[in-house]
């Protein structure tokens, strides 16, 4: 399992090289593991993917 202070610099790193898209990225790639029975991994990119949400902030109209 992956640390929180390792996911959320994981997450920093993808919201720097892909911006907005890099949520949307995490959650291809959570999606992808769960379809292969990768539960942890999947897991991790939703903690991976929930980080970057809390970065990014709340919606602004």
């Amino acid at each position: 399992m992956t640390s929180q202070t390792q996911i959320h610099t994981i997450a920093r790193q993808m919201l720097e090289r892909h911006g907005a898209e890099a949520i949307a990225h995490a959650a291809r790639n959570a999606l992808a593991c769960e379809r292969k029975g990768e539960a942890d991994e999947a897991s991790e990119w939703r903690h991976i993917e929930d980080a970057m949400k809390m970065m990014r902030g709340p919606h602004q109209s």
